[in-house]
């Protein structure tokens, strides 16, 4: 068996995140054999989307405390987490510099091996997802599951904060980025010097790209739409990070005693085989401009770690949907923390 410190999934994550941190994510996650090969001067595909994802996975870890408690006791007890799947918002309508709703993100995704699997109306919200799942190894490189909010079926009023929100979006690939990830989408390749140089701006496209919103601007937002809301302060970060479990009943049970913030019912879809739950949503302290222009700050909701079970749909495979309706009920971890608080605000 190659050592790890071998391969050339080792050697990329190495080059952008150092040493400690590299060891560290692959003493937390588990990572399919196939995609631990010796050091070659060419990177796949696949090796390059599963050095992302365990990235934006440790970003979670990082923001979230219950993540980060969570997968410390992993580490500890000698338990490898399995990353499922990370999900981020996106809208649907002109973001300045940036594509339009989940085209932002196809244009990374599709170069990596990824393909929408799945449409997910998210109606009550307002929104729709779409899942994009690896092609190569669907089961153990993480999906992405990316939604869109739709400001037309909102007020007039709402419709115009989100343009004064969203309007001044950066791009954040610079054209050396759109340059490598042209040459992926084509051979499937990249030189390892060329992967460790693009993969930091892949990591950038998840955050927030846009300015501070205004206060009046995030408690219109609020009324109507959480998520809208949450978008204006965290913008298209990962949302959430979800941890592929043999049974989440049992894991919520364990975290529950614990005594982690977890939520309390289980969400199960129309198949029954895809199963979640999740801890609530991180409180994190955000800047907004005030109507005089000042700053002032407030407590709002960040991200949080999911937990997700998936049973075999045919023998030998996972089913890897995705449910409407389990979707829009974890999107309400976002809503205040997913318990009803206030936003908190201070001058």
């Amino acid at each position: 068996m190659i050592a790890l410190h071998e391969t050339k999934l080792w050697a990329l994550l190495d080059g952008v995140a150092g040493t400690a941190r590299t060891a560290q994510l692959f003493a937390a996650l588990t990572i399919d054999s196939r995609l631990l090969q010796p050091r070659h001067p060419e990177v796949t595909r696949g090796e390059l989307a599963q050095a992302l994802a365990m990235l934006l996975f440790e970003n979670v870890t990082n923001a979230v405390p219950m993540a980060r408690a969570y997968v410390r006791d992993a580490i500890r007890e000698g338990r490898k987490l399995t990353f499922d799947h990370g999900a981020l918002r996106t809208v649907a309508a002109p973001s300045g510099m940036l594509p339009v709703g989940h085209l932002a993100f196809a244009r990374i995704l599709e170069p990596l091996g990824y393909q929408v699997a799945g449409v997910y109306p998210l109606d009550r919200l307002g929104m729709t997802g779409r899942a994009y799942a690896h092609v190569d190894l669907p089961e153990s490189i993480a999906q992405y599951f990316v939604s869109e909010l739709h400001p037309e079926r909102f007020s007039p009023d709402f419709q115009a904060a989100v343009q004064r929100v969203v309007s001044s979006s950066h791009e954040p690939l610079p054209q050396r980025a759109l340059d490598l990830l042209a040459t992926l989408a084509q051979a499937g390749t990249l030189p390892l010097r060329s992967a460790i140089r693009l993969l930091p701006n892949l990591v950038a496209c998840f955050a927030r790209h846009h300015a501070e919103p205004n206060w009046n601007d995030y408690q219109l937002l609020l009324r109507e739409s959480a998520e809208m809301a949450w978008i204006a302060t965290e913008g298209n970060a990962f949302n959430h990070a979800t941890d592929r479990v043999a049974d989440v009943a049992v894991v919520a049970e364990q975290q529950r005693r614990r005594g982690r913030p977890i939520k309390e019912a289980l969400e199960v879809s129309g198949s029954g085989r895809v199963i979640q739950t999740a801890f609530r949503a991180a409180q994190v302290e955000r800047l907004f401009v005030d109507a005089d222009g000042s700053l002032r700050s407030a407590m709002v909701p960040g991200s949080f770690h999911e937990f997700i079970t998936r049973k075999e749909e045919a023998p030998g495979r996972l089913d890897l949907r995705f449910d409407s309706s389990n979707a829009q009920a974890i999107f309400k971890m976002t809503a205040s923390g997913g318990d009803g608080d206030a936003v908190r605000a201070s001058a």
